[in-house]
C-alpha cells in the first residue's frame, strides 16, 4: 500500500494565512496573532504554536485560532523521527481540527484540513485505515469544492487523490476491493482538471505547479511535466513541507529527462 500511503500524506495541513481582521481578532490577541504569522513564515513551529495557545486562552472559540493551531501541530510532525511523538503531535491536531470544524462546519479549510489530519494519522496505521481515510479524503475534499469552487486546496487535493489511486494498478485495487471494500474510481483525467485549477486559482503556491507536474507526467505528456516541475522547482521555498516536495520533483524531472 505504498501508494495508497502517500496519498494520504498530502504534506501537511493545508495552508490558512488571514491577517488578524479576517480571523476576527483585535487588541492583544491580533498583536499575538501577527507574531504567530510572523514565526509561522519563518518555519519558527514551535514559537509559532506557543504564542497561538496563547490566543487561545483569550478567544477559545475561535475555529481560525483552532485552525491554525493544528497546522503547528501537524507541521511539528516534520522536527521528529519517532513515531510515537508523532502520534501525539497528530492527536492533538486532529483534536483541534475537529474543535474548529464543530465549530464552523461548513468552512471549506476546516472540512478539509480535517480529512488530511485524520490521513496523515492513518499512514502511522494497518491498510484498512488507510483505505478509510482514503475515503473521507475524496469526499471531503468535493464537499470542500461545492463549498468553495474558488478554493484551491481542495482542488489540489482531489487531483492528488486522482492520481495516487489511479496509479493504484489493477493487481492493488483487486485486493484493496476484496479485502477493505475497495476505493472510489478515479482517473488521471480528472487529476490534470483539478490540479490545473488549483494552479490557476494560485499560481503563486510551487505545490501546484509540482502536482501538476507529476499529473501531466501520469497521463505521458513529458514536455508539459518537465515545464511544470521545472517552474514549480525555481520558485522558493515558504512552507516548511516546501523542500520535501522538491526533492520528490527532482527525482520525477530525472526520471522523465
Amino acid at each position: 500500500m505504498k501508494r495508497l500511503t502517500s496519498v494520504l500524506i498530502l504534506a501537511c495541513l493545508l495552508p490558512l494565512t488571514l491577517s488578524a481582521n479576517e480571523a476576527g481578532l483585535t487588541g492583544e490577541t491580533a498583536e499575538l496573532w501577527d507574531q504567530a504569522l510572523t514565526a509561522e513564515s519563518e518555519l519558527r513551529t514551535r514559537d509559532a504554536l506557543q504564542i497561538l495557545l496563547q490566543v487561545e486562552k483569550i478567544a477559545p472559540d475561535n475555529s481560525k485560532v483552532l485552525q491554525k493551531i493544528a497546522r503547528q501541530y501537524s507541521d511539528s510532525t516534520v522536527d521528529t523521527a519517532n513515531e510515537e511523538a508523532q502520534r501525539r503531535l497528530l492527536d492533538k491536531a486532529l483534536e483541534y481540527s475537529q474543535r474548529a470544524t464543530d465549530i464552523d462546519p461548513e468552512d471549506p479549510v476546516n472540512l478539509l484540513s480535517l480529512a488530511i489530519t485524520q490521513g496523515k494519522m492513518a499512514t502511522l496505521e494497518g491498510n484498512k485505515a488507510k483505505v478509510e481515510a482514503a475515503r473521507v479524503i475524496k469526499a471531503n475534499a468535493r464537499e470542500a469544492i461545492a463549498l468553495d469552487p474558488g478554493y484551491a486546496w481542495a482542488h489540489h487535493v482531489l487531483g492528488r487523490w486522482h492520481r495516487e489511486v489511479d496509479e493504484l494498478g489493477s493487481i492493488a485495487r483487486f485486493f484493496t476491493k476484496i479485502l477493505y471494500g475497495g476505493l472510489p474510481e478515479a482517473s488521471i483525467e480528472d487529476a490534470v482538471y483539478h490540479l490545473e485549477k488549483a494552479a490557476e486559482l494560485d499560481p503563486e503556491n510551487l505545490n501546484h505547479h509540482l502536482e501538476l507536474g507529476f499529473a501531466y507526467a501520469a497521463a505521458g505528456e513529458k514536455e508539459r511535466a518537465r515545464r511544470k516541475l521545472e517552474k514549480g522547482l525555481q520558485m522558493p521555498s515558504r512552507e516548511k513541507h516546501d523542500e520535501a516536495a522538491k526533492i520528490r520533483a527532482k527525482r520525477m524531472l530525472d526520471k522523465i529527462s
